[in-house]
């Protein structure tokens, strides 16, 4: 390695296969790697800092930023360029697969069930209520994570769980989707029977998909190239349309299309959220419990900007949107909440609904890589693997051990629970949470009385406990 010249090393090492903490260990490992050579004694330690820099650089979320966004974040860091990149890399991670020791995985939690990817396939477990689970007509409860087939073979890099109806992205693009499709939120014509194993949305074909978001009874698409389709009920406007009129197969959001690429979305039981390259968070449909963001209850039937990040040059990267209040992530890894605060959850130490979302001052201090509302109840995942809950902890779901089944927990707290894991991914249903750790493992805790949780000798997990399939299984005995 000594003999290689620096610009080849150099250029290895910033080629985009390298994650942040592969450059840190070549750091350590070879005097190569820790020295500047004498190219850049100013400004960068070692070639590994330089490379760590020209990734951030080349890196989509870094490159929308504004000058000033990305200064304050440099020095949230601590000016260290590998944290920087940990922290981009992460966020971008924490919607999509994760890379853990055991190859990538993703987990997406619906309400009574579980949908897990990782590099062999598709698996899922728990209520398979109007053929959620992808298994068939004949299949009404899985105990176990069971492999789900698909009509051709494709590569799943995403997933989406509602209550009664999920979404895949396939590597190619093309989406599908099972489960109820009374209220059209499938994207097929057939809407007069559930959809009991994953189908193609031919109303998407030719165009490409990166990411999809389920709500109640709609469905949201997000294109490669920023656009956003919506099909499904539209009672309160939530497919942005600027009516209310249903749409049985996935349209163009025209009004979105004069604004920046979007660049991620998310979906609650009756209201919508779009985060645009720029950092702008667009929100329409039910404007109950302050879920919009704007100040008041009011539907809104066509996309509106939320000024307060707006006025406050606040730039948004990530969303999740809960049953009742939605929580954003800014650029800098602050978090802010709004909607319903019954039971504590949106963090701020009261039950106060609030309006407009507000900061979440309490995790100031820590950089927040992904953030996850569910019902009553939100957890945030920071850049060291540490996972922090608020809200109602209900059937143990919010991951503390020690406290009632219907306790609250007013402001962010650490699970111990967790403590000897490094989590890379949490999600959640309505009373059961899972999250990966970076060995590929899935740990599981609350309800389980629908084999949520992947196993069917208990009905609930205080304690996280290891969720298997027959692969895993496999390579733990």
């Amino acid at each position: 390695m000594d003999d290689l010249p620096v610009h080849l090393i150099l250029e290895i090492l910033a080629s985009g296969r390298l994650s942040a903490a592969d450059l840190v260990c070549l750091e350590l490992t070879s005097r190569t790697f820790c020295s500047c050579h004498g190219l850049f004694p100013q400004k960068f330690r070692s070639l590994v800092d330089f490379a760590a820099f020209m990734l951030c650089e080349s890196n989509p979320m870094y490159v929308s930023m504004r000058d000033r966004a990305r200064d304050e974040l440099f020095n949230r860091c601590g000016g260290n360029w590998k944290l920087t990149l940990r922290f981009l890399q992460s966020v971008e991670q924490s919607t999509d697969m994760v890379q853990t020791s055991a190859g990538k995985m993703q987990i997406k939690c619906g309400r009574y069930h579980t949908l897990l990817i990782n590099d062999l396939g598709v698996y899922s477990c728990g209520s398979s209520l109007c053929g959620v689970l992808g298994h068939g007509s004949e299949t009404k409860q899985c105990a176990a994570f069971r492999q789900i087939s698909f009509p051709c073979p494709v590569q799943v890099i995403q997933v989406s769980a509602s209550r009664n109806h999920a979404a895949f992205v396939a590597q190619s693009g093309e989406v599908f989707t099972c489960g109820d499709n009374s209220s059209f939120c499938c994207g097929h014509k057939d809407f007069g029977r559930p959809i009991f194993r994953p189908k193609l949305v031919e109303a998407l074909k030719g165009i490409p998909c990166k990411q999809v978001a389920t709500g109640l009874s709609f469905t949201m698409f997000l294109t490669r190239h920023g656009h956003v389709y919506t099909c499904g009920l539209n009672n309160h406007g939530q497919l942005g349309h600027g009516d209310t009129q249903d749409r049985p197969s996935p349209q163009k959001l025209e009004l979105l299309q004069h604004v920046a690429s979007i660049v991620h979305i998310a979906a609650g039981p009756s209201f919508s959220l779009a985060v645009t390259h720029d950092g702008t968070l667009f929100s329409f449909g039910s404007g109950t419990n302050f879920c919009l963001g704007h100040g008041e209850q009011h539907n809104e039937l066509q996309p509106h900007a939320v000024q307060s990040f707006k006025r406050k040059d606040i730039h948004i990267v990530r969303v999740s949107a809960g049953d009742e209040h939605a929580v954003a992530l800014d650029s800098n890894g602050l978090v802010h909440t709004w909607g319903k605060g019954y039971c504590g959850a949106l963090g701020h130490g009261d039950e106060i609904d609030k309006t407009t979302p507000q900061l979440l001052n309490s995790l100031k201090n820590r950089l927040a890589v992904q953030v996850c509302a569910s019902k009553r109840k939100t957890f945030v995942l920071v850049d060291d693997g540490s996972v922090y809950g608020f809200g109602w902890t209900g059937f143990g779901s919010l991951g503390f051990p020690d406290m009632g089944v219907s306790d609250k927990v007013l402001r962010p707290r650490v699970l111990d629970s967790l403590r000897h894991h490094h989590i890379l991914q949490v999600s959640s249903g309505l009373y059961h949470t899972v999250v990966i750790t970076s060995q590929g493992r899935a740990l599981g805790f609350g309800d389980n009385e629908r084999a949520q949780l992947g196993h069917d000798t208990i009905r609930g997990c205080l304690e996280p406990t290891e969720i298997f399939m027959d692969e895993t299984r496999k390579q733990y005995s």
